[in-house]
């Protein structure tokens, strides 16, 4: 439909209109401004950079995604700025260690980077989740000190879905400035919202998303998508597909002997370990997902499994039967 007649660019079109009233409406934000990038990584990258200073550290999970998967771009595009990584289970910042981090960088010297932002992961890399109430506990404490709060949500459906939150309560009531909003692995083909809670730093992020070769001439084929995933609130219903396939694959696996669980499956992403044979067969079936070791002399018996709007319930059957 989108690919007929005559549309302004570079976000000027009339989908794109459509698509920031809906984002208004279903975060309770009048005041939001969007924006539409491609990837998750540009949408990160970009959105940090409007708040991390070339000197200062951005505050988030070792196993982040900001950290593990996107190649230095925040720090590229925040001319410098440094990612410092702190612990907790299951992907989830603890607390207390983010406390006293901040507590001591409130007085570090000129030799040292400075506080500057703190990025969160919802659903984390490790398939948890955080509710919104935990959310609001870490936001407070970098509030406390000063700094901005950073959502990367790209399964934002998903934790949406599994908490019962409302997208206001998960984010800017919550404490967060500035979401990553995913499109891409909630099922869209190539596009991801980036939204402003501060209508502040939106000009600053126009000139970024420029600057950066992200801003998209024929960007209508971009709102089409970012539309269609918000009408009739087609992206819970694609994460609450994802969430159900993955919990039923998480309660096959719980019934295998020499299974076992490395982190809660509380969306749509499982950490599990099972026996060698079972990854041979699943993989010579055809079974495609990431195999990892526990340690240097360990074998390659865990993995990743992600399940998508589009897993059935066939594939996980017989998923299971494979690896049984």
């Amino acid at each position: 439909r989108i690919n007929t007649g005559y549309a302004p660019s570079y976000g000027a079109d009339d989908a794109m209109q459509r698509v920031t009233a809906k984002i208004r409406e279903l975060f309770e934000a009048p005041e939001a401004q969007v924006y539409l990038v491609g990837t998750g990584t540009a949408a990160n990258a970009l959105a940090l950079a409007c708040y991390a200073q070339p000197w200062s550290a951005i505050y988030c999970h070792r196993t982040s995604h900001i950290e593990d998967d996107e190649c230095g771009a925040p720090g590229f595009f925040a001319d410098g700025a440094k990612l410092v990584l702190l612990d907790g289970n299951h992907g989830k910042i603890a607390s207390d260690l983010l406390r006293d981090k901040l507590a001591v960088a409130a007085n570090n010297p000129v030799h040292k980077v400075q506080s500057g932002a703190l990025s969160l992961t919802n659903v984390t890399e490790r398939g948890a989740v955080y509710k919104a109430a935990e959310i609001a506990k870490l936001a407070g404490i970098a509030k406390a000190h000063g700094l901005p709060v950073h959502l990367d949500g790209a399964r934002f459906g998903n934790a949406i879905v599994a908490t019962g939150a409302t997208p206001a309560e998960m984010t800017w009531k919550a404490g967060v400035d500035v979401l990553s909003f995913g499109g891409t692995k909630g099922g869209l083909m190539a596009v991801e919202a980036v939204i402003f809670f501060d209508p502040e730093k939106a000009w600053e992020f126009e000139l970024r998303r420029k600057r950066a070769g992200h801003l998209v001439a024929k960007h209508r084929f971009m709102s089409a998508q970012m539309e269609a995933y918000l009408e009739d609130d087609l992206w819970l219903e694609l994460a609450r597909r994802a969430n159900a396939s993955a919990a039923r694959l998480a309660s096959g696996i719980r019934e295998l002997d020499h299974a076992s669980f490395l982190h809660p499956s509380e969306a749509n992403i499982l950490f599990c370990t099972w026996g060698q044979a079972g990854h041979d067969r699943a993989i010579a079936a055809g079974a495609q997902y990431e195999r990892f070791a526990l340690g240097p002399d360990a074998p390659r018996t865990s993995a990743r499994l992600v399940c998508s709007w589009s897993t059935t319930d066939e594939d996980i059957d017989r998923f299971l039967s494979l690896i049984c």
